[in-house]
């Protein structure tokens, strides 16, 4: 099942960027895995700006592993983040592995991140889930505003709704989390997997191969419910299903999943239509 795109929020966008820049998902897993967070992060040189410590090692090691630039990707992406201003703001364009890290500022812990270009008068950015966990509303009236350019342009193969999303999110692990009530959004054509929390943490991520099989299974129990409600038809239908699951650090599911866990938190993109789909990946 092809992927038509991919939005991430903190483990989300670390996972939905590797994805996209056409690492496998047992190569997300590995890039992932193989250093445990504690080893990229340093003292803060400047707490006042909200967090104890600093994700320059972060970006470092994106810098390393992704293209410079969000233009650069192999699929549509999107991070959300939270301005200075407290606003909730998607970064889909310019500097990347800046814009995945500000995902990943969880307040208080990681100092606010700076992305240069465009967005940066709207900086330093921290981690979006704060306001918005999920994302899924700012990603489908991105989806709309492309569609009505398509639209007013005589584009005969434009699509008259958004595909259909995917959305896993992760029990909440702070009560100052954001908005992740995806029935509140209105939005139809909705997946939800939810998992609980891994467990994971700065010093150990567990076990990746347990916790990919795991969410492997989930994934692939959401998907097979949506080809099930389609064959019946769109009566069938429901606007959000959740689907539990167990504990998962790592998702894989072919080449249409990409999925990774940081910080004691998962996230997993999987394509749910034969043609375009848009991907969602959340976590706080």
């Amino acid at each position: 099942m092809p992927v038509g795109g991919v939005m991430g929020t903190s483990a989300g966008a670390l996972v939905g960027s590797l994805y996209c820049a056409g690492y496998s998902p047992l190569e997300v897993a590995k890039h992932l895995s193989d250093q445990t967070p504690a080893s990229l992060l340093r003292p803060s040189v400047a707490p006042w700006r909200g967090g104890a410590l600093s994700l320059d090692g972060v970006i470092s090691r994106l810098r390393d592993l992704l293209p410079p630039r969000f233009e650069d990707l192999q699929r549509e992406f999107a991070v959300g983040v939270v301005t200075a201003e407290g606003e909730h703001l998607l970064i889909d364009s310019g500097p990347l592995p800046e814009a995945v890290a500000a995902s990943a500022a969880i307040p208080i812990i990681f100092q606010a991140v700076d992305v240069p270009g465009h967005v940066s008068r709207h900086g330093p950015f921290k981690d979006g889930g704060v306001v918005d966990r999920v994302g899924l509303k700012a990603w489908r009236d991105r989806r709309r505003a492309q569609i009505s350019k398509q639209l007013a342009a005589g584009d005969a193969n434009a699509p008259l709704r958004p595909p259909t999303c995917l959305v896993h999110v992760i029990d909440r692990s702070s009560p100052f989390s954001g908005f992740d009530d995806m029935t509140a959004t209105g939005e139809s054509h909705i997946l939800v997997v939810k998992s609980p929390r891994s467990g994971a943490n700065f010093f150990d991520l567990g076990s990746f191969g347990d916790a990919m099989a795991a969410a492997h299974e989930r994934a692939r129990h959401s998907l097979l419910a949506s080809s099930a409600a389609a064959a019946v038809g769109p009566s069938s239908r429901t606007s959000s299903r959740p689907v539990p699951g167990a504990a998962s650090n790592v998702n894989g599911n072919g080449s249409s999943n990409g999925s990774g866990a940081v910080n004691g938190a998962t996230a997993s993109a999987t394509s749910t239509s034969s043609t375009e789909s848009a991907v969602r990946a959340t976590t706080l």
